[in-house]
C-alpha cells in the first residue's frame, strides 16, 4: 500500500493555471493532462460545463443523505442535486470552480479533499465522478480519506475508466496550444473497475453496484458500518452537515495561500478512457 502524502500549499497551483480556469470559465476546451512522455488526456470540459447527462443521472439516483462531490468543477452535479432537494456541497481547490457552482446556486467551498472539511463523518454519500478517482496520484490514500468523511455506512458513487488500468503518471495541465502556463507537473491516478475494487478493500470498502451508462463506468460502494450505534439510517437529519450554515460561508473562497489547499483536485475521463497521443 502505498504511503505518497497528497502535495500540499503551493504544489496546488497546477489546478488554478490559467489554462484551466479559462476553460471553466469560458464553458470549453480545448484542455488536456499532458503526461511527462507528451501523450494527452483529453479533458470534457463542454460536458462538465452542461446540464447533467444520463450517466450522470444513473450516479446521482443512488445519492442518498447530505452529498458531498470532491472536485466539483463547474457544478452540475451540485446544482442538479440542490435542485432535487438534497444537502449538498461541493469541493474544489480551483477558484474559477467554486465561483461557476455558486453561480449555478449550488454550494461550494475552495477546499482539497484532505483538507479539514465540514461535517467529517456525517455525509451520507460522497462523489468521484468524472476520474476523480485519480486525485493525488494515490487512490488507496484517496479512498481511506474518502471512508473517513463519511457516515458509518455511507456510500461512495465512484466513476472508473471504462478499461482495465491502474497507472500513476505525473501531468500537467494543457490547452493544447503550446503557452507554457500549465505550471508544475502533479501526480494523478487512473483506475479502471478492478483496479479501484483492489484498492478499496483494505479500507473497508465492499461493492454494492456497478454499471454502465453512456461508456461510463461506475461502482456503489459501502463503507462498513462498525457496532450497534453505526447501524443507524445515515439518512438521519439530526447528524446531518448544516449545508445552510455552509450557503451562507461558501462565497468566500480560501485564499491562495490557505494551507488548507492540499491536494491538485480536478481531471475528467475522456468518454473512451484512453489518453491520445499528443504531437
Amino acid at each position: 500500500m502505498s504511503t505518497t502524502v497528497p502535495p500540499t500549499g503551493r504544489d496546488a497551483v497546477p489546478w488554478r493555471a490559467d489554462p484551466y480556469a479559462d476553460a471553466l470559465r469560458n464553458g470549453h476546451g480545448p484542455l488536456f493532462l499532458r503526461r511527462s512522455d507528451g501523450w494527452l488526456l483529453p479533458l470534457e470540459v463542454e460536458r462538465w460545463c452542461a446540464a447533467p447527462d444520463a450517466a450522470d443521472l444513473s450516479a446521482l439516483r443512488r445519492c442518498t443523505g447530505p452529498v458531498l462531490d470532491i472536485g466539483c468543477g463547474p457544478g452540475r452535479l451540485v446544482a442538479a442535486l440542490a435542485a432535487l432537494g438534497y444537502p449538498v456541497l461541493g469541493i474544489d481547490i480551483s477558484e474559477a470552480a467554486v465561483a461557476r457552482t455558486l453561480r449555478l446556486g449550488g454550494t461550494a467551498l475552495r477546499r482539497s479533499v484532505f483538507d479539514s472539511l465540514p461535517g467529517e463523518g456525517r455525509w451520507g454519500t460522497a462523489l468521484l465522478i468524472d476520474g476523480n478517482i485519480g486525485i493525488g496520484g494515490d487512490p488507496a490514500a484517496l479512498l481511506a480519506r474518502t471512508a473517513r468523511l463519511l457516515a458509518p455506512g455511507g456510500l461512495l458513487v465512484a466513476e472508473s475508466a471504462p478499461v482495465d488500468i491502474d497507472e500513476r503518471v505525473q501531468v500537467h495541465v494543457d490547452d493544447g496550444r503550446g503557452r507554457d502556463t500549465a505550471g508544475a507537473t502533479f501526480p494523478w491516478a487512473r483506475l479502471g473497475t478492478p483496479a479501484l475494487l483492489r484498492h478499496a478493500r483494505p479500507s473497508g470498502w465492499r461493492l454494492t453496484d456497478q454499471w454502465i451508462v453512456g461508456g461510463r463506468s461506475f461502482v456503489a460502494l459501502r463503507r462498513r458500518r462498525r457496532n450497534v450505534r453505526d447501524a443507524r439510517d445515515v439518512r438521519d437529519a439530526r447528524d446531518a452537515p448544516d449545508i445552510r450554515s455552509l450557503r451562507r460561508s461558501s462565497h468566500s473562497a480560501e485564499p491562495p495561500n490557505n494551507a488548507a489547499v492540499t491536494s491538485s483536485q480536478r481531471a475528467r475521463n475522456t468518454s473512451a478512457g484512453r489518453p491520445v497521443a499528443g504531437s
